[in-house]
Parts: structure tokens; sequence; C-alpha cells
């Protein structure tokens, strides 16, 4: 099973044993952190958050990401500018989804008769 959840103003497809990149949240290595907000949970689509749903996961590292070299440059003006940015990230390890899915819409089978066009 899969869901949605939402977190840093982003959107992640997450499911069991997942471990995930996202935005600095607070949490010691170790500790658990919840999503509650959760966009979808399998073929359930919330209207916008599917209610009782939440997905638990555990706070693997706290750290940095890689460097983004921002370069601004003007040509035949002699304007440069080099600036570099270190996102902190936080990696989650899903541990758990929960909630209520429900059960995909039966189709009833056509008998071979009515299939015939009898």
């Amino acid at each position: 099973m899969y869901a949605v959840i939402k977190t840093g103003g982003k959107q992640y497809k997450v499911a069991g044993g997942d471990l995930i990149k996202i935005e600095k949240i607070t949490g010691d290595e170790g500790s658990e952190v919840v999503f509650n907000e959760v966009l979808a949970l399998g073929e359930t689509i919330g209207s916008p958050l599917v209610s009782g749903a939440s997905v638990k996961g555990q706070v693997v590292k706290q750290a940095k990401d890689k460097k983004v070299i921002i370069f601004k440059k003007k040509r035949r003006h002699n304007y440069r500018r080099k600036n570099g940015h270190r996102q902190e990230i936080t990696l989650v390890k899903i541990t758990d989804i929960v909630g209520k899915t429900a059960s995909k819409p039966k189709v009833a089978k056509a008998s071979a008769s009515e299939a015939a066009g009898e």
C-alpha cells in the first residue's frame, strides 16, 4: 500500500520501508515522526485530505544536501556573482501507514449468455 503525503510544501509518494529525503523537520536521530497531511491512501483520494489517515516514520539522519551553485552574469557589463547553497534535509524511513483504505469496487462479470447478446 502507498500513500501521498505533504510536508515542507512538497508531496511525496511513500510506501512502507521507503527512505525519503525531505526538508528539515525537528527531531533527533531515532525519534518517531508522524505525517498527518495524507492526500491519498492507496486508491482513496482525499478532498483535500484523507480523514483518519497518517504515516509514521523514523528520523534516520539530519544532514545537508549537496551544494547547488548559483551563478549570475550579464554580458559586457563586468558583472559576475557566484553563490552556493546547501539545503538542510532530514532522512526519514517510513515505518507504518495507518488508515482505512476503501476496497476496490467490485465489477459484476457478465455471464456467457449476456455477453452473446441473448
